[in-house]
């Protein structure tokens, strides 16, 4: 069944197409995954609708760096401290599709948020997979999302208080790093043998040198002039490269279920990996084809139901499984 998605990206929820994939037939799996902390509409993995979630305060507007934000970790109710529980669910959702897809001892690399990888990592491990290790990826600059509290009181009239918190901030330190957690499919023999077998579980740390030095888990890049950035978690072409480089060799197969911007397929195609990618949103996915197509005469759209504007993921996937049900009670 591999054939017809073999390096295509298919406009539709992955959880309806990666069933059809052969077992033990992906050497890859490589994805930026949505981190579940609300960025966006694509980004809420969640059934809570407070107020809060995808808006500003006074002193975000005009600042792109404040573009988002939740509700004050005191104000947060029940419904709101279940929404890292209910990421670990949807996760686990689609990662056990994915185990019986990979080959023994295939790598999987999961880009994640600090505050919610952990549910991530729990979700592929009760899947199946085992935690190799996180990587991290230092980008080259970061915002520093941190309010000057001497700001905020001087604004309240406290002139006093002010002068005593001068240099403090409210916030987070800048950040600088996003994680990767790299998990592998287990094997039944040695890692030698299940290499001759499968050819996936080594490392190609020659090609993946950095200035002659091996490779640690700091992994440094950042964009090219030439990319174009059309996601808001876009990722570097040459960071993607490095992982697929590390773990893979020529006309092994990659999978990406949440292909964004297609960065993975872009990157595949660079290396002469053959790839399978899913995206849910319209505007992404054509964007990830207008993206390939400026290399190659790539695939024309195939579009199946997508994420509408201003829906949230949560959203769009309890509507599809009530569709579901009705044409179930029909028959």
């Amino acid at each position: 069944m591999n054939k017809k998605y073999l390096n295509k990206i298919i406009n539709d929820d992955c959880k309806n197409h990666i069933p059809k994939l052969d077992n033990n037939s992906i050497d890859l799996f490589l994805s930026d995954i949505p981190y579940g902390i609300n960025l966006d509409e694509w980004d809420v993995i969640h059934k809570n609708t407070n107020s809060a979630l995808l808006g500003k305060s006074p002193a975000q507007n005009g600042k792109s760096g404040f573009k988002k934000r939740g509700k004050p970790i005191n104000g947060w109710n029940q419904a709101d401290k279940q929404i890292t529980k209910e990421y670990q669910d949807w996760c686990y959702s689609w990662s056990s599709l994915v185990f019986p897809k990979m080959k023994e001892g295939s790598s999987v690399f999961v880009f994640g948020a600090r505050r919610t990888l952990h549910r991530a990592i729990v979700a592929f491990e009760n899947s199946g997979f085992l935690l190799r290790d996180v990587l991290a990826w230092k980008k080259p600059s970061a915002h520093h999302r941190a309010q000057r509290f001497s700001g905020i009181l001087e604004k309240r009239g406290l002139h006093e208080e002010a002068k005593k918190w001068e240099g403090w901030r409210l916030g987070n330190l800048a950040p600088i790093y996003e994680p990767i957690a790299w998990f592998f499919k287990p094997y039944k023999h040695t890692i030698t043998d299940n290499v001759l077998k499968n050819e996936v579980g080594a490392m190609n740390i020659e090609a993946c040198k950095i200035n002659g030095s091996s490779p640690t888990n700091i992994l440094e890049f950042g964009f090219e002039k030439h990319e174009k950035k059309i996601h808001e978690a876009q990722k570097p072409e040459k960071l993607i490269e490095y992982l697929i480089k590390l773990t893979t060799i020529k006309n092994q197969i990659v999978l990406d279920p949440f292909m964004g911007s297609g960065t993975t397929a872009i990157s595949a195609q660079n290396l002469n990996r053959q790839f399978i990618g899913f995206e849910i949103m319209e505007d992404y996915y054509k964007k990830s084809l207008e993206r390939l197509s400026l290399n190659i005469d790539f695939q024309r759209p195939v579009k199946q139901k997508s994420l509408k504007q201003n829906q949230t993921l949560f959203e769009f996937t309890k509507n599809k499984q009530e569709k579901s049900s009705k044409q179930l009670l029909a028959t």
